[in-house]
């Protein structure tokens, strides 16, 4: 792995951030390589340094609000709000928000979702960080840019704990501010 955002850590602060996440082969199927966020969770020194980052990612980028996707995003965006004094929007899987809700839909490998954010939540013209815990295919984070712009905010950035290289999904999401912490370049499933 190569640090990216992490670079303002310790030298042994990051290294241990890398070691803290888990390596979990053949996970969900045969051929993955799963990479565990579990432990670093479960690490109160190890979740601080992540959310130190993604919070001067933010502060970098100059932002309203932050957003996490649903649902490892919410457990690094949420704290970097808090840390921020900022509010937290959570974008949710179709039909886990009340209604009135915003919506897109985007293609998987194998058929389609949908991520919504509920309506009038979001200030038009809000500046937005986005984030999510891995930055794969980038299908799901290009849906949540779209529903935030769709919602009259602006993507301030995605911000992402770790990138998988080998799943290019960096281009889908051509032209926008994203930052990862942790890049990996094996190939990977998350």
């Amino acid at each position: 792995m190569t640090d990216v955002a992490l670079s303002g850590l310790l030298p042994e602060r990051a290294t241990r951030v890398r070691e803290l996440i888990a390596d979990v082969p053949d996970f969900p199927s045969p051929g993955i390589l799963f990479k565990d966020i579990t432990p670093l969770l479960a690490d109160a020194e190890g979740l601080a340094d992540v959310v130190e980052a993604f919070t001067r990612l933010a502060l970098a980028d100059g932002v309203d609000v932050v957003a996490g996707m649903e649902a490892r995003g919410f457990l690094f965006g949420a704290p970097v709000a808090h840390a921020l004094g900022l509010g937290f929007l959570p974008l949710r899987k179709a039909g886990k928000l009340p209604p009135p809700t915003e919506s897109v839909s985007y293609d998987l490998e194998y058929g389609s979702a949908a991520i919504e954010l509920r309506s009038g939540t979001l200030t038009p013209g809000a500046r937005v960080l986005i984030i999510d815990d891995v930055l794969a295919t980038g299908g799901t984070a290009a849906a949540a840019a779209q529903l935030v712009e769709q919602c009259g905010g602006v993507v301030a950035g995605l911000a992402f704990l770790l990138e998988l290289d080998a799943l290019h999904g960096r281009e889908r999401l051509t032209g926008r501010n994203v930052d990862t912490l942790l890049r990996v370049s094996t190939p990977s499933g998350g």
